[in-house]
């Protein structure tokens, strides 16, 4: 369990008296990765009795492609500047590069956070089609 409090400590490394309780309100919750696989959702109560829904595992993602959104199988995640060990572990965060049956894709949206997963196509650059030899159409 996390905390969003204060530092107990200054630059300085003086110790700082605590001036109240910690409140329910300042708790954060344990990180729950978004997987690929089959779609499983998790509903969790917020503050002010809102809702928000966290991706526990999606099998499809809405990739925007000339200015329209298609519904689109994810095969894999290829690249993730947050963490290189969530390639490996096929986890989807925002920012992440996934293979979808329509190309590659860039993740816009924040899967422990929104409940979906939103993707931007991404086009193939001329250095790419080099390496892999192949053109996309």
């Amino acid at each position: 369990m996390q905390w969003h409090l204060k530092s107990k400590t200054k630059k300085t490394g003086k110790k700082l008296n605590k001036h109240a309780k910690k409140f329910r309100m300042q708790k954060g919750r344990d990180y729950l990765p978004a997987k690929v696989g089959k779609g499983k959702v998790k509903e969790k109560r917020v503050m002010g009795g809102s809702s928000k829904f966290i991706v526990l595992s999606a099998e499809t993602a809405n990739v925007l492609n000339k200015g329209k959104y298609q519904k689109s199988k994810i095969l894999g995640v290829s690249d993730n500047p947050a963490n290189s060990q969530f390639v490996r572990r096929n986890i989807v965060t925002k920012g992440a590069i996934i293979n979808t049956e329509l190309g590659t894709a860039r993740v816009t949206s924040r899967p422990g956070q929104t409940g979906v997963i939103n993707a931007v196509f991404m086009e193939q650059s001329p250095a790419d089609t080099k390496r892999t030899g192949k053109q996309k159409k």
